[in-house]
């Protein structure tokens, strides 16, 4: 795993979705540091399904070494945005770095997905992003080491990624279209680079998506978290980037990537937008025989009536029955 430096000793971050996670993962990395985390995230009370609070999320970070402002935002509430950042300037002087990492999923098709369910991925993903980002820029603007990081895909337009999520994708790519304008427009004054894991990983969403057992085809989040904090290492100049969490991580020098898997040497779940999931590793399977129901679901190979979910589902059970497609 990337070792600490120290490089994000007294720097302030703001991390939406902080209280567990990836935003948590990302958050504790750079508490070791000794940096300055605002938890930006709704969770208060715990949850029947999901781990965490924004207060317990403190108490880590002041246990790793940094120190936390958990603020209860909704990135759907323009003034609760406002007011977490001004609490952040208020206690820590500023801010230097900004994680979009606030995310609302929902992978089903144009007739499946309800309007309400829209609205929400709309309104958290691409507009959260773009407002939590305008609320902080004048802060970014007066940093030294100032980034925005968004948890968000490659802009890649194969229909592929549409076809079968179509909201999905379109509100996902919203927060990718952030980093491509705001990269642009703030150049020389602020980093804007987007961040994308290659294979899943496992959080809570993973477990709802794919039901237990699901973890053991994922990543840990601390793949993400270091290859965020090899972000943050660099300068202004590095901007408008799509980043792959693997390829980061192996210009960073890392080599073996056992360490971040959940059960190293088992198969891992591809993620998406990424082009050599599924079209070539999907052929290569079907030329041996075997086709996995996610692969098959994203190609359109695979038809049945649900998600994406009931793919993942179906590939956990045909694995324990050792079954081929």
């Amino acid at each position: 795993m990337l070792p600490n430096t120290g490089k994000l000793a007294g720097c302030t971050v703001f991390i939406t979705g902080a209280s567990r996670g990836i935003g948590k993962a990302i958050a504790l990395k750079a508490a070791k540091d000794g940096a300055n985390i605002v938890i930006a995230a709704k969770t208060t009370q715990v949850h029947p399904k999901l781990p965490g609070t924004i207060y317990t999320a403190a108490e880590e970070i002041e246990a790793a070494g940094g120190k936390a402002l958990p603020c209860i935002v909704d990135v759907r509430d323009e003034q609760q945005i406002s007011n977490a950042v001004e609490k952040a300037v208020e206690k820590f002087g500023g801010i230097d770095i900004l994680v979009n990492n606030a995310s609302a999923i929902s992978l089903t098709n144009t007739m499946e997905t309800p309007t309400k369910r829209v609205d929400l991925m709309m309104n958290v993903n691409t507009r959260g992003t773009y407002l939590t980002s305008k609320a902080c820029i004048p802060y970014l603007k007066k940093s030294k080491v100032a980034h925005i990081l968004n948890l968000s895909p490659p802009l890649n337009l194969n229909p592929l990624w549409f076809k079968q999520h179509c909201a999905y994708t379109i509100a996902k790519y919203g927060m990718s279209m952030c980093v491509l304008g705001m990269a642009e427009e703030f150049k020389g004054e602020i980093a804007v680079n987007a961040l994308w894991p290659k294979t899943a990983i496992h959080t809570a969403a993973m477990d709802m998506l794919g039901g237990s057992g699901i973890e053991s085809q994922c990543r840990k989040v601390d793949i993400i978290a270091d290859a965020a904090y090899s972000i943050f290492k660099k300068p202004k100049s590095f901007t408008g980037n799509f980043i792959i969490d693997e390829n980061i991580l192996k210009e960073e020098g890392i080599k073996n990537f056992d360490v971040y898997a959940i059960k190293p040497g088992n198969p891992l779940l591809p993620d998406f937008f990424l082009d050599e999931y599924p079209d070539t590793v999907t052929k290569k399977m079907e030329s041996h025989g075997k086709l996995k129901p996610t692969l098959a679901f994203m190609s359109g190979k695979l038809k049945i009536k649900g998600n994406m979910a009931l793919a993942i589902k179906l590939e956990k059970l045909m694995s324990q029955m050792h079954a081929k497609l």
